[in-house]
């Protein structure tokens, strides 16, 4: 992998001479962790004229969800406790020789950037930009194997939990549980905060697990996702609990599957952003369901849970080839409940069999 993280390193290097940078500092996590293979906490990385430093303020541990490492890059751990590693960073940039620093404006407080420019006065600070997360839009088949092997993991835990009793347990309890699950299959832990709704609550994008007791008939969405060598994806489902569904839950259920359906089948090398939303988006909306719509479709994922590209309405751009992005459209019926429905899946041309989807759950509306 050390070649790996040396010609993204180079890649950024490239962009910031074009730009009139000499030196760039990277304090983002996600973008210190994809330059440098690992992000122990509070670890800024240097991207110096002379030589690259993981600036850091102990020796790196090894923790599975901090990364590894490149064994290329040397690590500049801090002498004296309580210094700010992005201070020490410009300050080393200062000394091999750079008269001019790319910094990430949009992760660094206002007080920081004036630190910098305190203790590195000859230096010319300019703003990177979100130039390393555009670098990390497309993935390379390692880290698609590892999106692949969080889904897989979040797959099992969801399967396994299917076949548990579920009612009378709480939204809360089941959240903790499935994250549990996440662990015991080989996570570094979840992507993000699980999420289980039952009841009213069900379909309710980012629903936070409350005390409500899972009963029959209830509708009960989950999404949850696993984190696997710091990638992060995510699947929901929607199920019945106890009985035979109602006709209104199916009728819903078979409206957003449709609608989950077309946003996957729009997914290819060279789809507008807002044209995969549209697919999705217009199932619902020729519904009468317009008002009930999230902001958005999907969104992209990789070292960070939510990234570019947004899948949105008003969203700029295209999709290329290994972009990893979610299709999860939903509707959310206030006091009755909802559905939601959501995958990971891999953008691959046409020639090499489409789209392929990483969470193989049964979407089927199944009544447990």
């Amino acid at each position: 992998m050390s070649e790996v993280y040396a010609a993204r390193r180079t890649r950024l290097r490239e962009r910031c001479n074009a730009g009139g940078s000499a030196a760039a500092l990277v304090t983002c996590p996600a973008n210190v962790r994809y330059l440098a293979g690992a992000s122990p906490q509070g670890a800024v990385l240097l991207l110096g004229k002379r030589e690259d430093l993981l600036v850091c303020t102990s020796p790196p541990n090894d923790r599975p969800y901090e990364g590894r490492p490149d064994e290329a890059l040397r690590v500049h751990v801090l002498p004296q406790p309580g210094g700010d590693p992005a201070v020490a960073a410009a300050d080393l940039a200062q000394a091999q020789g750079a008269d001019s620093l790319a910094v990430e404006e949009h992760h660094l407080t206002v007080a920081r950037h004036r630190a910098l420019a305190s203790v590195a006065s000859r230096l010319r600070l300019a703003d990177l930009g979100g130039a390393v997360e555009q670098l990390r839009v497309v993935k390379d088949e390692e880290e698609i194997s590892c999106l692949r092997i969080g889904a897989e993991i979040a797959d099992q835990a969801l399967g396994e939990l299917l076949e548990s009793i579920l009612v009378g347990r709480t939204e809360r309890h089941l959240a903790l549980e499935l994250e549990r699950r996440l662990v015991d299959h080989g996570a570094d832990g979840p992507a993000f905060p699980t999420s289980v709704a039952t009841g009213p609550n069900s379909g309710r994008p980012g629903h936070r697990p409350t005390d409500r007791r899972v009963e029959e008939g209830d509708f009960l969405s989950v999404c949850l996702g696993a984190a696997y060598r710091g990638y992060r994806c995510e699947i929901g489902r929607t199920f019945v609990i106890g009985t035979s569904p109602a006709d209104w839950q199916i009728e819903l259920y078979d409206l957003v599957f449709a609608a989950q359906r077309a946003g996957r089948e729009a997914l290819a090398p060279g789809a507008a952003y807002r044209d995969v939303d549209r697919a999705a988006r217009q199932v619902l909306d020729s519904a009468g369901y317009a008002d009930s719509l999230p902001p958005l479709t999907g969104h992209g994922v990789g070292l960070e849970i939510d990234e570019d590209p947004q899948l949105a309405p008003a969203a700029m751009g295209k999709l290329d080839a290994c972009v990893p992005v979610t299709v999860e459209p939903g509707v959310h019926l206030p006091g009755r409940g909802g559905v939601r429905i959501d995958d990971t899946l891999v953008v691959r041309p046409e020639a090499d069999g489409g789209p392929e989807l990483l969470t193989i759950t049964t979407k089927e509306l199944l009544a447990l």
